[in-house]
C-alpha cells in the first residue's frame, strides 16, 4: 500500500526528496500526538502521513510551513521601531523634538543640569 501511496503523492509533491521530508515530519507530528485528518485504518504513522498528502487533507505548503516552524529556534516579529512608527503615522518622534531645541531652550537645559549637580 505504501508504494501506491507514494505514487499518488508524486502529483502533489513532485520532488521525491521533499515528499520524504514532509511525510517524515508529519509522521513525527502524528507520533507526538497531532490530530489525524483521515482514518488510520490500522496504518502506521508514515503511511498515514503519505495518505494525508495524497488525499490533500494537508497541502504541501501547510506541511512545509510546519516543518520550517519546527526548526526555528527564535521567531522574529518584524515590527517597526517607535521612531519609524511615529513618522509613518505623521507625528514627530521624541528624538526629533530634542533635535529642534532652540538655543534658548538648550542653554536653559544646560543651566538646570548644572544646578542639579
Amino acid at each position: 500500500m505504501a508504494r501506491v501511496t507514494v505514487e499518488d503523492c508524486v502529483d502533489k509533491v513532485p520532488n521525491r526528496f521533499e515528499l520524504v521530508l514532509l511525510a517524515s515530519h508529519r509522521a513525527r507530528e502524528l507520533s507526538s500526538g497531532a490530530a489525524l485528518t483521515i482514518d488510520r485504518d490500522n496504518d502506521k504513522n508514515p503511511v498515514v502521513a503519505l495518505r494525508e498528502i495524497a488525499d490533500e487533507t494537508l497541502t504541501a505548503d501547510q506541511l512545509r510551513e510546519a516543518a520550517i516552524e519546527s526548526h526555528q529556534q527564535q521567531i522574529e516579529v518584524d515590527e517597526p521601531e517607535e521612531d519609524q512608527m511615529a513618522l509613518l503615522m505623521g507625528g514627530e518622534s521624541p528624538d526629533k523634538a530634542e533635535d529642534d531645541m532652540s538655543e534658548e531652550n538648550l542653554l536653559r537645559a544646560l543651566m538646570e543640569a548644572q544646578e542639579e549637580k
